[in-house]
Protein backbone atom coordinates (compact mmCIF):
# COMPACT_ATOMS: atom_id res chain seq x y z
CA UNK A 1 0.00 0.00 0.00
CA UNK A 2 1.36 3.43 -0.86
CA UNK A 3 0.64 6.46 1.76
CA UNK A 4 0.44 10.01 0.36
CA UNK A 5 0.25 13.22 2.55
CA UNK A 6 -1.27 16.71 2.37
CA UNK A 7 -0.39 19.01 4.46
CA UNK A 8 -2.42 21.96 4.91
CA UNK A 9 -0.10 25.28 6.86
CA UNK A 10 -2.86 28.27 7.75
CA UNK A 11 -2.76 30.86 9.36
CA UNK A 12 -2.92 29.59 12.44
CA UNK A 13 -3.54 25.72 11.90
CA UNK A 14 -1.16 23.06 10.42
CA UNK A 15 -3.21 19.91 9.51
CA UNK A 16 -1.73 16.87 7.71
CA UNK A 17 -4.26 13.82 6.27
CA UNK A 18 -2.21 10.81 5.48
CA UNK A 19 -4.12 8.75 2.69
CA UNK A 20 -3.89 5.56 0.94
CA UNK A 21 -3.33 4.94 -2.68
CA UNK A 22 -7.20 5.03 -3.17
CA UNK A 23 -7.14 8.28 -1.58
CA UNK A 24 -9.03 7.45 1.56
CA UNK A 25 -8.11 9.14 4.83
CA UNK A 26 -6.05 7.04 6.90
CA UNK A 27 -4.78 9.24 9.49
CA UNK A 28 -5.25 13.58 10.63
CA UNK A 29 -3.30 15.02 12.76
CA UNK A 30 -3.77 19.08 14.06
CA UNK A 31 -1.26 21.50 15.81
CA UNK A 32 -2.87 25.37 16.19
CA UNK A 33 -0.62 28.05 17.03
CA UNK A 34 -1.07 31.43 18.37
CA UNK A 35 0.92 34.48 16.09
CA UNK A 36 2.96 37.56 17.34
CA UNK A 37 0.60 40.63 16.71
CA UNK A 38 1.48 44.12 17.89
CA UNK A 39 -1.02 46.85 16.39
CA UNK A 40 -0.01 46.63 12.48
CA UNK A 41 2.61 43.99 12.63
CA UNK A 42 1.73 39.92 12.62
CA UNK A 43 5.17 37.47 12.74
CA UNK A 44 5.69 34.13 13.64
CA UNK A 45 9.03 32.65 14.55
CA UNK A 46 10.43 31.04 11.36
CA UNK A 47 11.89 28.06 13.33
CA UNK A 48 8.66 27.27 14.60
CA UNK A 49 7.13 26.57 11.27
CA UNK A 50 9.43 23.65 11.25
CA UNK A 51 9.29 22.42 14.82
CA UNK A 52 5.62 22.21 14.66
CA UNK A 53 5.47 20.55 10.90
CA UNK A 54 8.14 17.59 12.10
CA UNK A 55 6.13 16.90 15.08
CA UNK A 56 3.15 16.62 13.73
CA UNK A 57 5.16 15.00 11.10
CA UNK A 58 6.30 12.07 13.13
CA UNK A 59 2.50 11.67 14.93
CA UNK A 60 1.02 11.57 11.28
CA UNK A 61 3.25 8.81 10.09
CA UNK A 62 3.86 6.54 12.98
CA UNK A 63 4.02 3.19 11.61
CA UNK A 64 3.68 4.25 8.24
CA UNK A 65 6.22 4.83 5.67
CA UNK A 66 4.94 7.44 3.16
CA UNK A 67 5.65 7.61 -0.63
CA UNK A 68 5.16 11.21 -1.40
CA UNK A 69 3.90 14.63 0.25
CA UNK A 70 2.98 17.67 -0.89
CA UNK A 71 2.21 21.25 1.11
CA UNK A 72 -0.10 24.07 0.25
CA UNK A 73 0.88 26.91 2.54
CA UNK A 74 -0.77 30.91 3.23
CA UNK A 75 0.37 32.82 0.42
CA UNK A 76 2.80 35.88 1.51
CA UNK A 77 4.02 34.82 4.75
CA UNK A 78 7.89 35.61 4.24
CA UNK A 79 11.48 34.55 5.80
CA UNK A 80 14.74 35.98 5.43
CA UNK A 81 17.86 34.02 5.86
CA UNK A 82 21.68 35.21 6.31
CA UNK A 83 23.84 33.11 4.39
CA UNK A 84 24.38 30.35 7.07
CA UNK A 85 21.23 29.67 6.40
CA UNK A 86 19.57 30.94 9.99
CA UNK A 87 16.82 33.51 9.49
CA UNK A 88 17.40 36.51 9.82
CA UNK A 89 14.49 37.99 11.71
CA UNK A 90 10.68 36.63 12.43
CA UNK A 91 8.65 36.03 9.89
CA UNK A 92 6.77 38.33 8.59
CA UNK A 93 3.11 36.60 8.44
CA UNK A 94 0.78 37.81 5.52
CA UNK A 95 -1.51 39.65 8.07
CA UNK A 96 1.01 41.63 8.59
CA UNK A 97 -0.17 45.13 7.30
CA UNK A 98 3.43 47.86 7.96
CA UNK A 99 4.41 48.27 4.73
CA UNK A 100 1.25 50.68 3.49
CA UNK A 101 3.37 53.26 2.90
CA UNK A 102 5.98 51.40 0.72
CA UNK A 103 2.60 50.07 -1.32
CA UNK A 104 1.64 53.74 -2.07
CA UNK A 105 5.28 54.27 -3.60
CA UNK A 106 5.25 50.86 -5.72
CA UNK A 107 1.63 52.08 -6.36
CA UNK A 108 2.61 55.85 -7.82
CA UNK A 109 5.98 54.24 -9.66
CA UNK A 110 4.82 51.88 -11.76
CA UNK A 111 0.72 51.97 -11.38
CA UNK A 112 -1.83 49.69 -10.94
CA UNK A 113 -2.34 48.43 -14.44
CA UNK A 114 1.07 47.83 -14.85
CA UNK A 115 1.50 45.82 -12.07
CA UNK A 116 -1.33 44.02 -12.79
CA UNK A 117 -0.53 43.33 -16.18
CA UNK A 118 2.76 41.63 -15.18
CA UNK A 119 1.61 40.15 -11.59
CA UNK A 120 -2.00 39.42 -11.98
CA UNK A 121 -2.61 41.65 -9.08
CA UNK A 122 -5.14 44.14 -9.36
CA UNK A 123 -4.24 45.93 -6.38
CA UNK A 124 -0.94 47.11 -4.30
CA UNK A 125 -1.51 46.31 -0.73
CA UNK A 126 0.43 46.50 2.13
CA UNK A 127 0.33 42.22 1.94
CA UNK A 128 2.54 41.38 -0.79
CA UNK A 129 5.94 40.73 -0.23
CA UNK A 130 7.67 43.78 -2.50
CA UNK A 131 5.88 45.78 -0.42
CA UNK A 132 7.67 44.07 3.06
CA UNK A 133 10.85 43.94 1.41
CA UNK A 134 10.57 47.93 0.46
CA UNK A 135 9.73 48.01 4.51
CA UNK A 136 12.65 45.83 5.67
CA UNK A 137 15.22 47.83 3.48
CA UNK A 138 13.92 51.17 4.45
CA UNK A 139 13.41 50.23 8.44
CA UNK A 140 15.67 47.80 8.78
CA UNK A 141 18.88 48.39 6.72
CA UNK A 142 21.27 45.95 8.55
CA UNK A 143 19.04 43.20 8.26
CA UNK A 144 17.95 43.62 4.18
CA UNK A 145 21.98 44.07 3.45
CA UNK A 146 22.61 40.33 5.27
CA UNK A 147 19.70 38.65 3.49
CA UNK A 148 21.44 35.80 1.29
CA UNK A 149 17.91 34.04 0.39
CA UNK A 150 14.02 35.35 0.75
CA UNK A 151 12.13 32.28 1.59
CA UNK A 152 7.76 32.28 1.29
CA UNK A 153 6.41 29.83 3.74
CA UNK A 154 6.00 27.13 1.51
CA UNK A 155 9.51 27.49 0.05
CA UNK A 156 11.10 27.66 3.83
CA UNK A 157 9.35 23.96 4.43
CA UNK A 158 10.63 22.71 1.23
CA UNK A 159 14.18 23.35 2.01
CA UNK A 160 14.18 22.31 5.65
CA UNK A 161 12.69 19.09 3.85
CA UNK A 162 15.08 18.52 0.92
CA UNK A 163 17.67 20.91 1.10
CA UNK A 164 16.63 22.41 -2.10
CA UNK A 165 15.84 26.13 -2.53
CA UNK A 166 12.74 26.54 -4.91
CA UNK A 167 9.31 28.03 -5.39
CA UNK A 168 6.37 27.29 -7.17
CA UNK A 169 4.20 29.31 -9.26
CA UNK A 170 0.89 29.59 -7.81
CA UNK A 171 3.19 30.89 -4.51
CA UNK A 172 4.57 33.63 -6.22
CA UNK A 173 1.64 34.89 -7.81
CA UNK A 174 1.07 37.74 -5.23
CA UNK A 175 4.51 38.66 -4.52
CA UNK A 176 4.03 41.62 -7.33
CA UNK A 177 7.70 40.37 -8.66
CA UNK A 178 6.92 37.49 -10.25
CA UNK A 179 5.21 37.52 -13.69
CA UNK A 180 2.98 35.06 -13.94
CA UNK A 181 2.85 35.52 -18.48
CA UNK A 182 6.45 34.69 -18.85
CA UNK A 183 6.73 33.22 -15.57
CA UNK A 184 10.38 34.38 -14.74
CA UNK A 185 11.00 37.55 -11.91
CA UNK A 186 10.03 40.53 -13.06
CA UNK A 187 13.45 41.99 -13.30
CA UNK A 188 12.17 45.77 -13.08
CA UNK A 189 10.07 45.49 -9.88
CA UNK A 190 12.96 43.73 -7.80
CA UNK A 191 15.70 46.82 -9.25
CA UNK A 192 12.83 48.94 -7.90
CA UNK A 193 12.56 46.54 -4.28
CA UNK A 194 16.57 46.07 -3.86
CA UNK A 195 16.67 42.51 -4.20
CA UNK A 196 18.44 40.02 -7.18
CA UNK A 197 17.08 37.33 -8.74
CA UNK A 198 19.84 34.76 -7.01
CA UNK A 199 18.11 35.63 -3.28
CA UNK A 200 15.29 33.85 -4.63
CA UNK A 201 13.77 30.08 -5.29
CA UNK A 202 14.55 28.24 -8.58
CA UNK A 203 10.62 28.20 -10.32
CA UNK A 204 8.96 25.24 -10.38
CA UNK A 205 5.53 24.23 -11.74
CA UNK A 206 2.95 22.99 -8.90
CA UNK A 207 2.94 18.94 -8.92
CA UNK A 208 7.01 18.42 -9.07
CA UNK A 209 9.21 16.21 -7.34
CA UNK A 210 11.48 18.19 -5.54
CA UNK A 211 13.74 15.76 -3.05
CA UNK A 212 13.16 13.25 -0.60
CA UNK A 213 12.76 13.54 3.38
CA UNK A 214 13.59 10.09 4.90
CA UNK A 215 12.16 7.91 1.93
CA UNK A 216 9.52 10.35 1.04
CA UNK A 217 9.39 12.24 -2.54
CA UNK A 218 8.93 15.64 -1.42
CA UNK A 219 6.55 17.27 -4.29
CA UNK A 220 5.56 21.17 -4.92
CA UNK A 221 1.66 22.32 -3.59
CA UNK A 222 0.09 25.36 -4.51
CA UNK A 223 -1.95 27.64 -2.48
CA UNK A 224 -4.35 26.81 0.27
CA UNK A 225 -7.24 28.21 -1.95
CA UNK A 226 -5.85 26.02 -5.00
CA UNK A 227 -5.60 22.87 -3.34
CA UNK A 228 -8.95 22.75 -2.40
CA UNK A 229 -10.47 23.56 -5.42
CA UNK A 230 -8.59 20.65 -6.83
CA UNK A 231 -10.17 18.49 -3.70
CA UNK A 232 -13.33 20.28 -4.35
CA UNK A 233 -13.11 18.66 -7.50
CA UNK A 234 -12.99 22.54 -9.48
CA UNK A 235 -11.22 20.81 -12.45
CA UNK A 236 -13.44 21.00 -15.05
CA UNK A 237 -15.51 23.45 -17.20
CA UNK A 238 -18.46 24.65 -15.74
CA UNK A 239 -17.70 24.08 -12.02
CA UNK A 240 -15.94 26.98 -9.52
CA UNK A 241 -15.68 26.68 -5.54
CA UNK A 242 -16.52 29.01 -2.86
CA UNK A 243 -15.57 28.75 0.21
CA UNK A 244 -17.36 30.53 3.02
CA UNK A 245 -15.17 30.29 6.49
CA UNK A 246 -13.91 33.32 7.91
CA UNK A 247 -13.95 35.31 4.65
CA UNK A 248 -16.03 34.04 1.19
CA UNK A 249 -13.44 33.01 -1.09
CA UNK A 250 -13.83 32.14 -4.64
CA UNK A 251 -12.01 30.17 -7.35
CA UNK A 252 -13.01 30.54 -10.87
CA UNK A 253 -10.51 28.77 -13.70
CA UNK A 254 -9.29 30.69 -16.37
CA UNK A 255 -7.62 30.41 -19.87
CA UNK A 256 -6.05 33.54 -20.06
CA UNK A 257 -5.28 36.65 -17.46
CA UNK A 258 -8.52 39.17 -18.15
CA UNK A 259 -7.40 42.20 -19.57
CA UNK A 260 -6.97 45.50 -17.00
CA UNK A 261 -10.25 47.43 -16.28
CA UNK A 262 -10.04 50.00 -14.01
CA UNK A 263 -12.16 49.53 -10.63
CA UNK A 264 -11.78 45.97 -11.08
CA UNK A 265 -9.73 44.38 -7.96
CA UNK A 266 -9.92 40.55 -9.05
CA UNK A 267 -6.75 39.04 -8.65
CA UNK A 268 -5.07 36.36 -10.64
CA UNK A 269 -2.89 33.95 -9.94
CA UNK A 270 -0.97 31.17 -11.81
CA UNK A 271 -3.24 27.75 -11.57
CA UNK A 272 -1.60 24.52 -10.72
CA UNK A 273 -1.93 23.27 -14.00
CA UNK A 274 -0.28 26.52 -15.27
CA UNK A 275 -3.15 28.28 -16.64
CA UNK A 276 -4.69 30.83 -14.49
CA UNK A 277 -7.35 31.38 -11.69
CA UNK A 278 -9.46 34.12 -10.65
CA UNK A 279 -9.43 34.40 -6.75
CA UNK A 280 -11.76 37.09 -5.50
CA UNK A 281 -12.74 37.44 -2.00
CA UNK A 282 -14.38 39.25 0.81
CA UNK A 283 -12.88 40.19 4.71
CA UNK A 284 -16.11 38.99 6.19
CA UNK A 285 -18.42 36.40 5.96
CA UNK A 286 -18.42 33.29 8.54
CA UNK A 287 -16.71 35.61 10.40
CA UNK A 288 -19.72 38.32 10.61
CA UNK A 289 -22.22 35.50 11.69
CA UNK A 290 -19.66 34.81 14.06
CA UNK A 291 -19.61 38.01 15.44
CA UNK A 292 -23.04 38.33 15.99
CA UNK A 293 -23.26 35.19 17.84
CA UNK A 294 -20.58 35.67 20.04
CA UNK A 295 -21.95 39.73 20.74
CA UNK A 296 -25.55 38.80 20.76
CA UNK A 297 -26.64 35.24 21.07
CA UNK A 298 -24.01 34.20 23.49
CA UNK A 299 -24.64 30.41 24.30
CA UNK A 300 -26.21 29.73 21.10
CA UNK A 301 -24.88 26.98 18.55
CA UNK A 302 -24.93 27.95 14.68
CA UNK A 303 -27.43 25.37 14.03
CA UNK A 304 -29.83 27.26 16.45
CA UNK A 305 -29.27 30.29 14.92
CA UNK A 306 -30.34 28.67 11.79
CA UNK A 307 -33.38 27.45 13.06
CA UNK A 308 -33.59 31.22 13.93
CA UNK A 309 -33.27 32.08 10.63
CA UNK A 310 -35.37 29.61 9.05
CA UNK A 311 -38.53 31.22 10.45
CA UNK A 312 -38.08 34.54 8.31
CA UNK A 313 -39.23 35.35 5.05
CA UNK A 314 -36.68 35.69 2.26
CA UNK A 315 -36.04 39.73 2.84
CA UNK A 316 -35.86 39.75 6.07
CA UNK A 317 -39.96 42.34 5.94
CA UNK A 318 -37.00 44.78 4.53
CA UNK A 319 -33.88 44.59 6.52
CA UNK A 320 -30.37 44.63 5.14
CA UNK A 321 -26.99 44.10 6.68
CA UNK A 322 -23.88 45.27 5.21
CA UNK A 323 -21.14 42.32 6.22
CA UNK A 324 -18.06 44.97 5.74
CA UNK A 325 -16.76 45.03 9.64
CA UNK A 326 -13.06 44.29 8.27
CA UNK A 327 -13.94 47.14 4.97
CA UNK A 328 -14.49 45.69 1.16
CA UNK A 329 -11.19 44.44 -1.20
CA UNK A 330 -13.11 42.83 -4.18
CA UNK A 331 -14.57 43.97 -6.27
CA UNK A 332 -14.08 47.55 -4.91
CA UNK A 333 -11.01 48.50 -2.40
CA UNK A 334 -12.62 50.26 0.75
CA UNK A 335 -10.39 49.28 3.53
CA UNK A 336 -12.57 52.35 5.80
CA UNK A 337 -15.76 50.91 5.15
CA UNK A 338 -18.02 49.66 7.90
CA UNK A 339 -20.96 46.56 8.52
CA UNK A 340 -24.27 48.21 8.96
CA UNK A 341 -28.00 46.91 9.94
CA UNK A 342 -30.28 49.19 7.74
CA UNK A 343 -33.99 49.02 7.58
CA UNK A 344 -35.10 48.10 11.42
CA UNK A 345 -38.50 48.91 12.57
CA UNK A 346 -40.41 47.67 15.43
CA UNK A 347 -41.20 43.98 13.70
CA UNK A 348 -37.66 43.25 13.32
CA UNK A 349 -35.66 40.67 15.91
CA UNK A 350 -32.57 38.78 16.44
CA UNK A 351 -33.86 36.15 13.77
CA UNK A 352 -34.55 38.42 10.98
CA UNK A 353 -30.61 39.80 11.83
CA UNK A 354 -28.99 36.55 11.35
CA UNK A 355 -30.93 35.61 8.06
CA UNK A 356 -30.07 39.04 6.61
CA UNK A 357 -26.29 38.02 7.60
CA UNK A 358 -26.83 34.59 5.68
CA UNK A 359 -28.29 36.88 2.76
CA UNK A 360 -25.79 39.34 2.96
CA UNK A 361 -23.03 37.05 2.08
CA UNK A 362 -25.20 35.48 -0.21
CA UNK A 363 -25.54 38.96 -2.27
CA UNK A 364 -21.76 39.17 -2.35
CA UNK A 365 -21.36 35.85 -3.80
CA UNK A 366 -23.57 37.13 -6.50
CA UNK A 367 -21.73 40.41 -6.96
CA UNK A 368 -18.91 38.49 -7.34
CA UNK A 369 -20.08 35.71 -10.00
CA UNK A 370 -21.84 39.24 -11.77
CA UNK A 371 -18.47 41.01 -12.00
CA UNK A 372 -16.35 37.82 -13.10
CA UNK A 373 -19.09 37.32 -15.46
CA UNK A 374 -18.61 33.32 -14.59
CA UNK A 375 -20.02 30.86 -16.92
CA UNK A 376 -21.05 27.88 -14.31
CA UNK A 377 -23.69 25.41 -13.68
CA UNK A 378 -22.31 24.32 -10.56
CA UNK A 379 -20.42 26.07 -7.65
CA UNK A 380 -18.73 23.50 -5.07
CA UNK A 381 -18.95 24.81 -0.96
CA UNK A 382 -16.48 24.65 1.37
CA UNK A 383 -15.85 25.78 4.82
CA UNK A 384 -18.15 26.27 7.66
CA UNK A 385 -20.78 27.97 5.58
CA UNK A 386 -21.22 24.70 3.30
CA UNK A 387 -22.67 22.82 6.86
CA UNK A 388 -26.06 24.51 7.11
CA UNK A 389 -28.69 23.62 4.79
CA UNK A 390 -30.09 27.31 5.05
CA UNK A 391 -27.22 29.16 4.04
CA UNK A 392 -26.71 26.87 1.18
CA UNK A 393 -30.36 27.28 -0.41
CA UNK A 394 -30.03 30.55 0.28
CA UNK A 395 -27.03 30.74 -2.02
CA UNK A 396 -28.62 28.91 -4.73
CA UNK A 397 -31.65 30.54 -4.88
CA UNK A 398 -29.81 34.18 -4.99
CA UNK A 399 -27.23 33.30 -7.27
CA UNK A 400 -29.30 30.83 -9.73
CA UNK A 401 -26.79 28.41 -9.48
CA UNK A 402 -26.79 24.87 -8.06
CA UNK A 403 -25.00 24.76 -4.99
CA UNK A 404 -23.26 21.74 -4.38
CA UNK A 405 -21.55 20.32 -0.54
CA UNK A 406 -18.61 17.59 -0.31
CA UNK A 407 -17.91 14.96 2.02
CA UNK A 408 -14.83 15.09 2.37
CA UNK A 409 -14.19 18.80 4.43
CA UNK A 410 -10.27 18.76 4.27
CA UNK A 411 -9.89 19.52 0.75
CA UNK A 412 -6.74 21.58 1.01
CA UNK A 413 -5.21 18.60 2.35
CA UNK A 414 -6.88 16.14 -0.12
CA UNK A 415 -5.90 18.80 -3.44
CA UNK A 416 -2.19 18.35 -1.97
CA UNK A 417 -2.13 14.63 -1.55
CA UNK A 418 -3.35 14.46 -5.23
CA UNK A 419 -0.84 16.47 -6.38
CA UNK A 420 1.85 14.61 -4.63
CA UNK A 421 -0.09 11.48 -6.09
CA UNK A 422 0.00 12.69 -9.38
CA UNK A 423 3.63 13.83 -9.57
CA UNK A 424 4.81 10.18 -8.43
CA UNK A 425 2.60 8.52 -11.58
CA UNK A 426 0.14 6.92 -8.71
CA UNK A 427 -2.84 8.74 -10.83
CA UNK A 428 -3.02 9.81 -14.65
CA UNK A 429 -3.80 13.52 -14.26
CA UNK A 430 -4.64 15.58 -11.32
CA UNK A 431 -8.62 16.03 -12.83
CA UNK A 432 -9.03 12.28 -13.22
CA UNK A 433 -7.61 11.63 -9.31
CA UNK A 434 -10.28 14.67 -8.37
CA UNK A 435 -13.06 12.92 -10.32
CA UNK A 436 -12.37 9.49 -8.44
CA UNK A 437 -11.83 10.91 -4.79
CA UNK A 438 -14.28 13.58 -4.51
CA UNK A 439 -17.68 12.68 -3.41
CA UNK A 440 -20.55 15.32 -3.04
CA UNK A 441 -22.58 15.12 -0.24
CA UNK A 442 -25.79 17.43 -0.65
CA UNK A 443 -27.61 19.23 -3.92
CA UNK A 444 -29.24 22.20 -3.30
CA UNK A 445 -31.03 23.52 -6.68
CA UNK A 446 -32.32 26.98 -7.16
CA UNK A 447 -35.83 27.07 -5.51
CA UNK A 448 -37.54 29.65 -7.52
CA UNK A 449 -37.77 31.75 -4.42
CA UNK A 450 -37.13 35.49 -5.07
CA UNK A 451 -34.41 37.47 -4.13
CA UNK A 452 -34.67 40.08 -6.34
CA UNK A 453 -36.09 42.79 -4.95
CA UNK A 454 -33.97 42.63 -1.81
CA UNK A 455 -30.47 42.03 -3.54
CA UNK A 456 -31.41 45.44 -5.52
CA UNK A 457 -31.82 46.93 -2.15
CA UNK A 458 -28.74 45.10 -0.72
CA UNK A 459 -26.98 46.97 -4.20
CA UNK A 460 -28.80 50.81 -3.48
CA UNK A 461 -27.61 50.59 -0.23
CA UNK A 462 -23.83 49.62 -0.28
CA UNK A 463 -23.81 52.59 -2.68
CA UNK A 464 -25.22 54.85 -0.39
CA UNK A 465 -23.74 54.26 2.63
CA UNK A 466 -20.32 53.23 1.40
Amino acid sequence: MKYLMGADIGTSALKMVVYNERLEEVRTVQREYSLHAFGERVEFPAEAYWTLFSEAYEEATEGLQLTALAIDTQCETMILTDESGRPLRDAIVWLDNRAVKQADEIRARFGEQRVYEVSGQADITATWPACKLLWVRQEEPEIFAKIHRIYLLEDWLLYKLTGEFVTEMTLQSSTIYFDIQKEVWWQEMLDYVGIRPEQLPRILKSGTPVGTYRGTTVVTGAIDQLTASIGAGVTEKGIISEMTGTALVICLPSETVPPYRAGNKVPCHKNYDGKFMLLPWSTTAGMALRWFRDSFCPGSSFRELDELAEKIEPGCAGLTFLPYLCGIVIPQYKPDARGAFLGFTMEHGRAHAVRAILESVAYMLKQDLEVLNADCEEIRAMGGGALSPLWCQIKADVSGKRIVTLKNSETSCLGSAILAGTAIGLFPSVAAAAKAAVETARVYEPSGRDYTESYRRFCEWEEKVL
